[in-house]
């Protein structure tokens, strides 16, 4: 390794660990507390506001602790702070990590509030050519949003708070969607495991591509044989209603003519 390698080294080791890692001889160690302290500060701050109900379950110690443990072990794959919330969510599938054991939840809490700032930054890739936003949804195909992601969790992670920590996971799935409304701002929606469904008819056609092919009637049609109902018209009448509250909501954009 060349000396200056060897002083790259040693100032990234540095950078990451002050406390267990010295620096280089050859830079003043005053310059190399300001430098490192900032570093940590806005990586620490970016994680901070990126999960927020997260942070609130530690001690601020505790938080730090952690934060430090992702600076200094974790290797990110992007040098923008923008995706660094994206990069402390990777860090937090290793199984190894005490926090698995205090907050069992912890990874699906942070995944659900990375949504926020991942569907905040997103672009739209809808082409709406053809698109009529007062379409009829169950004579036409229905049009889900690319900025509407449904969500399946174990644990209830849109009720849990410093103050409200679930002891055990959901009886049942947790559906969520969460989406991009009309005005640009971040929604979350709790939905059961069919409107999940009809979402996922929706978005894929039968040949697997994410192009949509059947119309809101056809959906619901598969809908009520996969639920094994023979009353298809009461799924029919009562998905439709499903339907409007979606298009309402800004999740559902419109119909196209097939």
């Amino acid at each position: 390794m060349f000396e200056f390698q060897k002083q790259q080294a040693a100032f990234a080791a540095h950078i990451r660990n002050p406390e267990t890692n010295a620096g280089p001889e050859n830079i003043e160690a005053r310059r190399l507390k300001v430098y490192t302290e900032l570093f940590f500060n806005n990586i620490e701050g970016f994680i901070s506001g990126g999960f927020p109900v997260l942070k609130s379950l530690f001690s601020e110690e505790a938080w730090l602790e952690m934060v430090r443990g992702f600076v200094e072990h974790h290797q990110s794959h992007t040098p923008y702070f923008l995706e660094i919330s994206e990069e402390f969510l990777a860090y937090l599938e290793n199984d190894q990590l005490t926090i698995h054991d205090e907050f069992p939840f912890a990874r699906e809490l942070a995944h659900y509030e990375w949504l926020e700032l991942a569907l905040d930054v997103a672009d739209e890739e809808h082409d709406r050519t053809g698109l009529d936003a007062n379409g009829n949804l169950l004579e036409q195909v229905p049009i889900v949003s690319s900025l509407a992601w449904p969500v399946v969790y174990q644990w209830p992670v849109h009720e849990i708070r410093r103050d409200s920590i679930p002891g055990a996971p959901s009886q049942q799935p947790v559906c969520i969607v969460v989406y991009r409304n009309r005005m640009d701002e971040v929604a979350f929606l709790e939905v059961n495991p069919v409107t999940l469904r009809l979402l996922e008819i929706l978005t894929v056609s039968d040949d697997h591509e994410a192009v949509p092919d059947k119309t809101g009637e056809q959906a619901l049609t598969q809908i009520a044989e996969e639920m094994q109902q023979s009353d298809v018209s009461a799924i029919i009448e009562f998905g439709s209603s499903i339907l409007e509250q979606l298009r309402s909501l800004g999740i559902i954009l419109g119909a196209v003519s097939r």
